[in-house]
């Protein structure tokens, strides 16, 4: 056995452990079904800021887009997407932990002369939170990039920001004309200490997640397209110990899935020869991989790569743990009696050593909404009322989304944004109550 695989088995056995009963739950549960969310049921009012929350639970607006964010003089960016909490100090945030949101929205070079404009457009922000939740900075670590939606956390605590455009499929006026074709990786440092790096090797693309294998160092990504594919970026050389990737150096993978009737199929990978789609987008360069309509969340927890496609409503789970990784739905909306309670499925997280997935909602009824290690799916938090918006045919997005989904590193609070909420966005906080599972789940 190669160093790789022996980490790579040394990994997940010990997350299978990690995880107990839990883990093997849901490898042997029955599919996905309405249940009990583990929080308890919503409440029927919804609070001062129209959020319908579990009992004990509590919310507070962090930000709202366009407007200084508290005292700190940061004007928060338009659509706020993809985010992640960072710890300072331990892993527990004995020191408190940086939230940093991605801006998904038109592209800021089409603004160059109109920097006040330009400022509010693309790139992605960081707060700085003390060990008790107060707020003592915020400011940008990422600017001039464009429509930057989701991403992920790397294992070195930076932070992967993922540009969500295609010039071929971008709406007048931001298509017209431009220099590079598709969106890119960015790597930031999450401090802003360290300026940020574009790694062309991930791919050119319409980006959504990204998520990476700490005991491989392999990256997989999603495309946002209704013919899109699914991503690994396998690293040249990687250390488990120093848990770096070198992302100048290595070969950009599709997905083929060869049994799409079948509950679990096989996949197979196969080389992108120009992943930079200087002359073919790099859809297309792999006539043998399979589409993943509308490729949205990515998520690696414990041998297992969690994705969403929004095009078809589903969850799915590539398993790596396996001699050939295998791939199921753990979630299709067209299964579910009734009402399907998780609609519109978009970006996701799992909470680490729990098993528990939480699913954002672009549509829907606007909830992020749990999936149990049971596959019981429900509700956690609802936004309700007008200044969510409200559906239309104008080809700018009028109704709102649930995005970026966040945990603090002590799992009492709950980052979310409502995309356009008050027609720019809005950034909220949920405090997590201490009785009950609350405590333990997250």
């Amino acid at each position: 056995m190669d160093r790789r695989s022996f980490l790579k088995s040394a990994a997940v056995t010990g997350g299978a452990l990690a995880l107990g009963d839990s883990f093997w739950r849901r490898l042997y549960a029955s599919p996905a079904h309405s249940g009990e969310s583990p929080y308890g049921p919503l409440s029927t009012t919804p609070d001062l800021n129209g959020l319908l929350l579990p009992e004990g639970a509590t919310a507070r607006v962090i930000a709202r887009s366009g407007l200084p964010l508290g005292t700190t003089g940061h004007i928060w960016p338009a659509f706020p997407d993809g985010a992640y909490c960072f710890p300072k100090g331990d892993a527990g945030g004995s020191d408190g932990w940086i939230l940093v949101v991605n801006s998904e929205n038109p592209p800021a070079a089409d603004f160059n002369d109109l920097e006040e404009v330009q400022d509010l457009f693309g790139g992605a922000s960081a707060v700085h939170f003390d060990a008790e939740g107060n707020i003592e900075s915020a400011g940008w670590i990422l600017q001039g990039t464009r429509t930057n939606c989701a991403g992920g956390p790397t294992p070195w605590g930076t932070w992967l920001s993922c540009e969500e455009y295609d010039w071929s499929s971008t709406p007048f006026p931001f298509g017209s004309e431009a220099s590079e074709k598709a969106g890119r990786v960015w790597e930031c440092d999450p401090t802003g200490a360290t300026p940020s790096t574009v790694w062309p090797l991930l791919g050119s693309f319409k980006h959504e997640g990204a998520a990476i294998d700490p005991a491989t160092g392999i990256v997989y990504l999603t495309e946002d397209q209704g013919d899109g594919l699914l991503y690994r970026f396998m690293p040249e050389s990687y250390s488990a110990t120093d848990a770096r990737i070198d992302f100048g150096l290595g070969t950009l993978q599709a997905a083929q899935r060869h049994s799409p009737d079948a509950e679990v199929s096989d996949v197979t990978w196969h080389d992108v020869g120009d992943p930079e789609a200087l002359d073919t987008p790099t859809r297309h360069q792999v006539p043998d991989a399979t589409v993943f309509d509308g490729g949205e969340g990515c998520w690696f927890d414990s041998g297992k790569v969690y994705i969403t496609t929004k095009n078809d409503n589903r969850v799915w789970c590539l398993d790596t743990t396996t001699e050939s990784d295998t791939i199921k739905v753990l979630y299709d909306d067209d299964d579910q009696d009734g009402d399907p309670v998780l609609t519109g499925v978009d970006n996701l997280i799992v909470s680490p050593g729990t098993g528990n997935i939480y699913v954002a909602e672009d549509g829907g009824n606007m909830e992020a909404v749990v999936i149990t290690p049971t596959n019981e799916v429900a509700p956690v938090v609802r936004a309700t009322g007008p200044q969510h918006g409200v559906a239309s045919s104008s080809p700018i997005p009028t109704a709102s989304e649930v995005t970026g989904l966040a945990i603090s590193p002590d799992g009492r609070r709950l980052y979310f944004s409502s995309q356009r909420g008050f027609a720019l966005g809005i950034t909220y906080e949920v405090t997590l109550p201490t009785k009950g599972e609350f405590a333990t789940t997250f």
